[in-house]
Order: structure tokens, then sequence, then C-alpha cells
């Protein structure tokens, strides 16, 4: 099979496949010993620097668990780092920074990134994967944060709560706070536009905390730049990926931003997330990352229902956010197995499906002692 014919890239693009693709955010990570053993104890960022290693663990849950797609390991403050914004990753913590943004003189700090010239080892290690990754029909998802996202470690200096620095700045001053998304906005594009120059087949933009917004607040303040990332990309022709975390409220807008899939986190059944989105996009998600802890049958009947309510054409399988360390890969490989079992339907997906009830929406998520996608892991 070659990559252009995979059941991801045919699902993103609400095609029909013959089976429901799956992969897992942080599939790459610490649930896998052999992730353990090979990662060693440095600084992910000097991880993220070599790229033998990078593709390595890259590949690794590829091997094992069989999913349908590889995600690039790196992480989303990558780009930020290499300009010298005074960025590292805490293990157990995640991404802080030494001198938080502040005011208008912090902007010159966040001078204009050049993949080639700033992150070249990201590039070389996207080249390996592609190669690697060709030969067996499987695409390779490159990924950048989302302007909210980056912009509120950079604020906050590090993972937030409430977020009270970078909230406070986007109402006191919304002018810089509208500098600050659009150069977070053209860092991230030149970064996803790079990737795929050098052969990923997919990208995925993660505005992990954005959820903590209201639609109000996300559609004025937001919205603008994170279009500018994704319509940005239009003219490569691959599936861009949308995700959030308790964007439940947020799904109709995110859908509006120009991605042909938007994740949807375990908030919101996937045929009410249907309903939010509209049919024009496919959908991503959405199995609760703890349910993959308890036995097996609850794993399985949670899954089954995940399947049912995401309608199988235009659905890719995944969690509602990453995998966690504790997680059991033989899990997993479990569920990778349940999915590809799982019927497709036959003509375009609905919004309809098993009754859901309505409730508040959840409050957004608190830092889980790691960057969402520290190294995707």
């Amino acid at each position: 099979m070659v990559v252009a014919d995979s059941p991801f890239l045919g699902a993103c693009r609400r095609l029909p496949t013959d089976r429901v693709p799956v992969w897992f955010m942080r599939q790459a990570g610490r649930s896998l010993p052999e992730y353990r053993a090979a990662r060693g104890q440095g600084s992910i960022l000097d991880v993220i620097r070599s790229p033998e290693l990078a593709a390595e663990l890259t590949l690794q849950p590829v091997r094992r668990l069989g999913v349908d797609a590889a995600i690039l390991f790196s992480d989303i403050v990558v780009p930020a780092a290499a300009i010298g914004f005074g960025v590292d990753v805490e293990q157990g913590r995640g991404p802080v920074i030494a001198d938080p943004f502040r005011g208008a003189e912090d902007l010159r700090r966040l001078r204009r990134f050049d993949p080639e010239a700033d992150t070249p080892y990201v590039l070389e290690t996207v080249r390996i994967l592609a190669e690697e990754l060709g030969s067996q029909g499987i695409p390779l998802i490159g990924f950048a944060g989302g302007p909210f996202t980056v912009a509120s470690y950079l604020v906050e200096g590090g993972p937030s709560r409430n977020y009270i620095h970078t909230k406070t700045l986007m109402r006191a001053d919304p002018g810089l706070w509208a500098r600050l998304l659009d150069a977070l906005a053209d860092m991230a594009l030149a970064s996803l536009r790079s990737q795929v120059g050098a052969g990923a087949s997919a990208v995925q933009l993660f505005d992990s905390w954005v959820g903590t917004l209201s639609a109000g607040d996300y559609e004025r303040f937001v919205l603008p730049a994170t279009r500018k990332v994704l319509e940005g990309l239009a003219d490569l022709d691959v599936p861009r990926i949308h995700f959030g975390v308790g964007t439940g409220e947020l799904l109709g807008l995110m859908a509006s931003a120009g991605a042909e899939v938007v994740g949807v986190d375990w908030r919101v059944p996937l045929d009410e997330a249907r309903r939010r989105i509209g049919p024009s996009c496919a959908v991503q998600g959405n199995l609760d990352p703890v349910t993959c802890l308890a036995p097996w049958e609850v794993v399985e009947a949670e899954a089954r229902e995940a399947l049912a309510r995401g309608g199988g054409l235009g659905h890719i399988f995944n969690l509602g956010h990453g995998v966690l360390p504790e997680t059991d890969p033989a899990t997993l490989e479990r569920l990778v197995e349940l999915v590809h079992g799982a019927p497709t339907a036959e003509g375009p997906p609905t919004a309809e499906g098993p009754p859901t009830a309505e409730g508040p929406p959840a409050d957004g998520p608190g830092p889980d002692g790691c960057s969402p996608e520290e190294a995707e892991q």
C-alpha cells in the first residue's frame, strides 16, 4: 500500500476506507518500555536534536501497536526554543520560560523562524521517517503548537491552571496580544510547511489549552491567528487536524478555521461533536485516556461506544488527549485490534447516533505535568 491510499489519509478526507484508522496522541512515550530504555535521562530538547534517536522513538509505537499513522517525536515549543526565547522543558513539569513575555519589547525576541537554519534536525528526522514509513505505506503526521497554547507558555512562564497573565494581556492590550499571536502563527506555519516539505503526509495543530476560553473570546482573540496557520497550508494538499482539550463549546468555530479534521476530547460524544462541527470535517477521538487504565471489558465497552458514535466514515479513532505513562501497552495493542475490526460506514457521516445526555461544558484542563505534546510524549 502506498501512503496516499492509507486508511488514515482517506478518513481525514471523509472517503470510504476498509477500516477505521487509529493512532494515539503521545503514542511514543513513557508507557512503552522501549521508549524509556532509548530515551535516557537527558533533556527532551536534546533528544529532539538527535534525528536518529527521534526517528527511532517515533517508530516504536508503529512497530509495537500497529497504528495507522506515526506522529513526529518533537515538541510544540521547539521553534521558540530554537530562536533563543529562553525555553526549556523540565521533566515532570513541561515547558518553562526563563524570562516570560511581558510587554511590547519582548516581541523583538520573537525573531523570524527559519526551519532550515533553526531546526535542521527536525527536518532530518522527518526525512528519515518519510523514507522508512513510506515503504510501509504509513503516513507521518507533523505538528505544531497552536498560537494560544504556545502564547500561554511564553506569557505564564510555564504550565498554568488559570492563565492569569495570558488572559490579562489578551484583554488589557488586545493590540499587543494580536501581534504576539500573529508572530506565533507565522512560526507555526513555517514549521508545518517545512515538515510537509520534508515528507510529512498530514499535520496537526495542537491548541491544547484553548478550551480555557469562552466562544466569544476564542472567536475574537484566537481564531484569526489559527485561521492564518491552517489556511496558510491549503496549497500543500495535506490533511490538517485541529485539536484542543475542553473545547466542546468551541468545536463549531474550530471547524471554521480551515482544517479537514477536528479533534474531540472525551467530554463531548462524537455524534454530538459532529452536530456541532458540521458535515464538512472529519472527526478524531475520543476515548478518555484514563479509561485505558481500567479492566479490558471497560475499555472495550467505551471504545465500542466511541466507534458507534463516530459513525465509521470520516472518523479517526484516538484518545481524547495523550496516552498516560501508566498505560499498559498491551491495552493499546488490543484497542488497535478492536478498532480495526469495527464496521465502517457506507454513507456520509451524520450527527445521528446513540442518544446523548446534555450537560454543562467542563472546565478547561489544568497542567498534566508536561507539555501536552512533550515530544508528543
